[in-house]
């Protein structure tokens, strides 16, 4: 500790404690959507939810809650089951989503209980009812568990068919009021094509909701970016996969591309 900060801490009767390594002193944000594919919940597995990926993930998450933000997090279910892969395949599309929600569900309930494991109370919130694992979707009450200082999970998307979860993160992230989306991916950002397949593919810094739009970037269904537009929710996607990334972007660092409506780096 230095002798300014000393004498800062004499001055007032006690010393302010240092922030945690890696975290900024005052968070950037108040309160943010964390939007996890369910693919992520793999971890190294090909189906179904890697407990070790998820308490990877868990422990990020109660490190940030540590510095008093707000988290909010959407689950897809691309894990366990895919409704529009499903209606390709011929079966309806209304019931394929349906039961893409209920895997929404099931790897909110394991999330869940990677974060309480890591010491955060944390509550599932599904938009279909199913009150015996988890509590109905009311606005009122998310917000409420959030300023009483829980996680809230947001599962069974929109609770519609036809609307993916990235649309229900952005209208989720709207309604109770969250400041920025992160959207977790398993590349560092947006890219001009997909990196996976093209060594020389361009990632963006920044870009605005437009260009996404323009450009048919598929990082997000038009959907929820045209929602994010009108509300002017900014979105930053970055690598799920590199340890502490989802505590930087909480930070305020520059990770990833960031979407606003500004302009453009």
């Amino acid at each position: 500790m230095s002798e300014a900060t000393s004498a800062r801490g004499d001055a007032a009767g006690s010393v302010e404690p240092e922030p945690a390594a890696g975290i900024a002193k005052r968070p950037s944000y108040r309160r943010i959507l964390l939007k996890l594919s369910g693919e992520a919940l793999l971890g190294s597995r090909q189906y179904g939810v890697d407990p070790n990926f998820c308490d990877f993930i868990a422990a990020q998450v109660a490190e940030v809650h540590s510095t008093g933000i707000e988290i909010g997090i959407v689950v897809g279910g691309g894990n366990i089951f895919r409704g529009l892969a499903a209606a390709a395949k011929g079966m309806d599309r209304a019931t394929g989503d349906y039961i893409g929600m209920l895997a929404t569900v099931m790897n909110a309930l394991a999330l869940q209980d990677a974060i309480e494991r890591a010491g955060v109370p944390t509550r599932v919130m599904s938009a279909i009812g199913m009150n015996e694992i988890a509590e109905p979707y009311i606005r009122r009450r998310a917000v409420r568990h959030l300023e009483k200082g829980r996680v809230i999970i947001l599962a069974a998307g929109t609770g519609n068919p036809y609307f993916t979860t990235d649309t229900a993160a952005a209208l989720r992230a709207v309604e109770i009021g969250a400041e920025i989306i992160l959207k977790a991916t398993k590349v560092d950002g947006v890219y001009d094509s997909d990196p996976l397949t093209n060594p020389e593919a361009k990632r963006y810094e920044r870009l605005t909701y437009s260009q996404v739009l323009a450009q048919r970037l598929r990082v997000l269904d038009a959907t929820a970016v045209s929602l994010c537009m009108e509300n002017d929710t900014p979105i930053v996607v970055f690598d799920l996969n590199k340890p502490e990334n989802i505590t930087r972007v909480a930070a305020g660092e520059s990770v990833g591309t960031l979407i606003t409506g500004g302009s453009p780096a």
